[in-house]
């Protein structure tokens, strides 16, 4: 499979990815922020993920990496 698009959707709240083959993934980014950000910053760290890179956003969470994601970024802000 080919990834063709990636794109926030802002009227559904999900990251859309389209691939070549006719599937569909739709990522619930509110789904996402209430199991994942449990700090303000966090929250904010995904809500600039989606808005400007919604790609590296779906795949960190494909991947198993995104709480890791958060959890660095956090350490980076008090160190």
């Amino acid at each position: 499979m080919k990834l063709i698009t990636c794109e926030f959707n802002m009227d559904s709240g999900c990251v859309e990815l389209r691939f070549d083959d006719g599937t569909a993934l739709d990522i619930d980014c509110t789904a996402v922020e209430a199991e994942y950000a449990h700090t303000v910053q966090q929250k904010t760290d995904l809500d600039w993920l989606v808005y400007n890179a919604p790609l590296e956003y779906a795949q960190l969470l494909l991947n198993g990496s995104l709480q890791k994601y958060l959890n660095i970024d956090s350490e980076k802000r008090t160190t």
